[in-house]
């Protein structure tokens, strides 16, 4: 099968290979996936550089943990009717070696979801990551029925997810963008509100909205940058769900958060638990379908230039999704 590996850690054109791997099988409760389109993401990025003190696990890495295609054999304990169903599929990558930046990728048959038929491929292809990202840091403390959810990065990939399903399950959802150009973006999206950072005062433009009653829950993107603002809009009892920071060791204000018994979630997308991970698919999968969630794409490229895919991302992309078309 044709791939693109890396043997090392380091910067995206000095070790990614195009070429050759031998063609793989599913084993006992597997499924393989002819995929069609594979899906970046920054977490991919950060085990090829190795950021974050990560390192590798296995001697050859085929990236991306995300990816969407079709069933075209299963293994053992799996329903061979599966075959030929359109799937998109997450942690590919994840303890795993050989991601969906090839013809084929193998994964638990749980984690290869069915995409209907009027859902294109790229959009089911970068899902996995950011999408149930999403998903946990909004679900992860309890439904949002009726409650005020804040979403900070909110067009980002995993901040479009929330966005969707924190409006589909019934939340007020306020969001924050870096500019007034993107706060229509935003509400295009599926927020209520939107708040441009670069105005200043956020705080107090989230209350005046919210008409002085604060925030139950905060979908975070920058842990360290936010934090005093979270603070000012938080209930008592409160929820800082957050996957990303700045400052990889942020100063923590302990008696703040203690007063006002706020809870601080950290997450990380390879360890959810499996019934978490199964949720989030269900409901991810139904809001492409009834499209509430949809990812602008900026560039589809060939796994042969999967080296400046990687750039791309690295750099940030403002009109969008980056994906390679395998």
């Amino acid at each position: 099968m044709r791939a693109a590996w890396y043997d090392r850690q380091g910067p995206a054109r000095e070790v990614l290979q195009v070429g050759e791997l031998p063609d793989r099988w599913p084993g006992e409760g597997e499924v393989r996936v002819r995929v069609s389109v594979s899906g970046i993401h920054v977490g991919d990025l950060g085990k090829r550089q190795g950021w974050w003190g990560s390192t590798m696990q296995f001697p050859r890495v085929v990236p991306h943990g995300d990816g969407a295609g079709v069933i075209d054999a299963v293994g053992p304990g799996v329903d061979p009717s599966r075959i030929g169903e359109r799937v998109w599929v997450y942690l590919a990558q994840s303890y795993r070696p050989f991601g969906t930046a090839a013809e084929h990728t193998l994964v638990p048959a749980r984690h290869a979801v069915t995409l209907p038929a009027s859902v294109p491929y790229e959009q089911g292809a970068g899902l996995g990551i950011p999408g149930i990202t999403a998903h946990r840091a909004i679900f992860a403390d309890g439904p949002v029925n009726g409650q005020r959810v804040l979403v900070t990065g909110a067009l980002g990939a995993v901040g479009r997810a929330a966005l969707a399903v924190a409006r589909r399950g019934g939340a007020i959802v306020i969001a924050t963008v870096r500019n007034p150009d993107q706060v229509e973006h935003a509400l295009a999206a599926g927020a209520h509100h939107a708040v441009d950072t670069a105005g200043g005062d956020p705080a107090t433009r989230i209350l005046e909205y919210t008409g002085g009653q604060p925030i139950d829950r905060v979908a975070e993107l920058a842990f360290d940058a936010n934090l005093a603002t979270n603070l000012e809009i938080l209930r008592i009892g409160g929820v800082i769900a957050t996957y990303a920071t700045g400052a990889a060791e942020p100063r923590i204000p302990y008696w703040p958060l203690g007063f006002k018994n706020i809870t601080v979630r950290f997450l990380s997308n390879d360890d959810f638990p499996e019934p978490a991970n199964e949720a989030a698919a269900t409901e991810l999968t139904a809001a492409l379908v009834a499209g509430d969630l949809r990812y602008p794409i900026a560039a589809r490229l060939p796994l042969a230039e999967i080296a400046q895919a990687h750039e791309l991302v690295e750099h940030g992309s403002a009109g969008g999704r980056i994906v390679l078309d395998i």
